[in-house]
């Protein structure tokens, strides 16, 4: 699939804004913290995607009825859904100045009771995108950082109306983001999350 920035311009995916707020101290002292660890801004990347999967638990998984959209905010409160996280990564990556897009797929929820819209994150090396999915991993998801092959959470299957979206964002989709702002809690904003872009 071929993948398309809706903004020309590489510099709107290094932008901050209210919720890719890399400009916040929260994700200036994670970046920092990362980069200490980090041989280039290869190593910086994967370092950030396996912070935010591993290191932030996807609310679903652990059970956090609380909603975070903000980059920063999922940071300090280490929780979010796979959209939130994707924010977060996307913020870790442009605080070092590496490109990041917000990108999403078509999924069946996990009960099989219709579609929801998935979040994930492309980072641009070698002149190219290359789509990563921070969600976090648990059983039958096992997804890792990678520009040779992507190895994300989820396949979309064609046969139940699932698929991917080639549009990279530099912000988030507003059918996904003002679900994520109003929501009181997650039983809410599994309720209002859109099918389809």
């Amino acid at each position: 699939m071929e993948l398309i920035q809706q903004n020309p311009e590489l510099s709107a995916y290094l932008a901050a804004d209210d919720v890719v707020d890399h400009d916040h101290p929260q994700v200036r002292t994670t970046a920092a913290r990362l980069a200490r660890d980090a041989q280039d801004s290869y190593g910086y990347a994967r370092l950030a995607f396996e912070f935010v999967r591993d290191e932030i638990p996807h609310s679903q998984d652990s059970g956090d009825l609380r909603v975070t959209w903000r980059a920063s905010d999922v940071l300090a409160r280490r929780t979010g859904i796979c959209h939130a996280k994707a924010h977060a990564l996307a913020a870790l990556l442009r605080a070092e100045d590496i490109p990041a897009a917000l990108c999403y797929q078509r999924l069946l929820h996990d009960d099989g009771s219709g579609h929801v819209v998935h979040g994930l994150v492309a980072v641009r090396f070698r002149g190219a995108w290359h789509r990563q999915d921070p969600r976090g991993n648990r059983s039958g998801v096992d997804a890792h950082f990678s520009l040779d092959g992507e190895r994300l959470a989820f396949v979309p299957d064609p046969r139940s109306g699932e698929e991917d979206h080639p549009v990279l964002y530099a912000a988030p989709h507003p059918a996904v983001l003002e679900p994520l702002k109003a929501a009181t809690d997650r039983p809410h904003l599994w309720r209002t999350l859109p099918a389809a872009l």
